[in-house]
């Protein structure tokens, strides 16, 4: 084993150890470091990083280059300390400006439409499986993986809460969901124990073999939910994502509270809290993803200013 594939292994692990995923990131260095054994190198510089970063057929994209190239600068920091003939790239090597995919913001129109969709899916659990996991999307907002990771403990029917563990940034929190949450939670989870008495899993959410969803393989069908539906593209846009729910939800509630006259800024840290985000900020991105939301919070601004419509 080389010194480099020594030195990232432990590294990994250390990260790990103290509460880091590290799944992609992982997979990059480690891809990286096959690079350099491949090539019989048993130094890190950055002439070996940059041609790493750039041999993808992935993408031409500067930009892609720019964040596989942040995973080696990131360990070769941490490998300067233990081997000084180490090279750390430099910041500035190649452009890197962070870019949102721009969401598909549904309409209510088209997540019918999709919960329309999944009446056709066979065998029936996997019908209601995804009707009620797009309906739990649509109005709570959470991430897909946090959907999936629940557990039957976790869905309180009574008290009308979901204990969302694990999520994207290692906390825990509650969300409070509606009477017509609850009902329709509570309706599937005794559809699917009629249809599943014995489960491979403690998981709320479950596939037709009785595991755990995966996240992973949820794309493939949703994409054909997307053309069932009838739902169109348009041109020059990604096609929509099973996240861009939490996207939709999040732009809604915006827009009520706009509507309703109340005050956003004061309202801003109860989504922040609700959707799981630890920093306000990443909710204001949302007021950018709907040109009717831009409008609202415009013409708000500009009645505050005392300025004629």
């Amino acid at each position: 084993m080389s010194t480099i594939r020594r030195q990232a292994d432990d590294y990994l692990a250390m990260r790990r150890a103290l509460g880091f995923k590290l799944t992609t990131f992982g997979q990059k260095l480690l891809s990286f470091v096959d690079y350099l054994d491949a090539r019989d190198m048993d130094v890190l510089t950055t002439d070996a990083a940059l041609a790493w970063a750039m041999a993808t057929p992935r993408s031409s994209d500067e930009v892609h280059w720019s964040r596989r190239l942040m995973v080696v600068r990131i360990f070769a920091r941490h490998l300067a300390v233990l081997e000084p003939a180490t090279q750390v790239p430099p910041v500035d090597l190649l452009p890197h400006h962070y870019r949102r995919i721009t969401p598909h913001l549904y309409t209510p129109g088209e997540i019918t439409a999709l919960l329309h969709a999944t009446d056709a899916l066979l065998p029936e659990l996997r019908a209601l499986t995804w009707r009620t996991l797009i309906s739990l999307l649509a109005v709570t907002g959470l991430r897909t993986g946090e959907a999936c990771r629940l557990d039957r403990a976790d869905v309180d029917l009574h008290d009308g809460l979901l204990t969302v563990r694990d999520t994207k940034f290692g906390k825990h929190r509650q969300v409070p969901v509606h009477s017509s949450t609850v009902e329709a939670l509570n309706s599937y989870g005794q559809a699917r124990d009629r249809l599943l008495a014995t489960p491979a899993t403690a998981s709320w959410f479950v596939s037709t073999r009785g595991t755990r969803l995966d996240q992973a393989n949820l794309p493939h069908t949703f994409a054909h939910l997307v053309e069932a539906a009838g739902i169109q593209v348009l041109a020059g846009q990604h096609r929509p994502r099973l996240h861009d729910l939490r996207h939709s939800f999040a732009t809604a509630t915006l827009l009520g509270w706009y509507c309703d006259g109340v005050d956003v800024q004061a309202r801003l840290p109860w989504l922040s809290t609700y959707l799981g985000h630890v920093d306000p900020k990443s909710t204001y991105w949302y007021l950018s993803g709907s040109p009717e939301l831009l409008a609202l919070a415009a013409a708000r601004l500009g009645s505050a200013f005392g300025e004629q419509p």
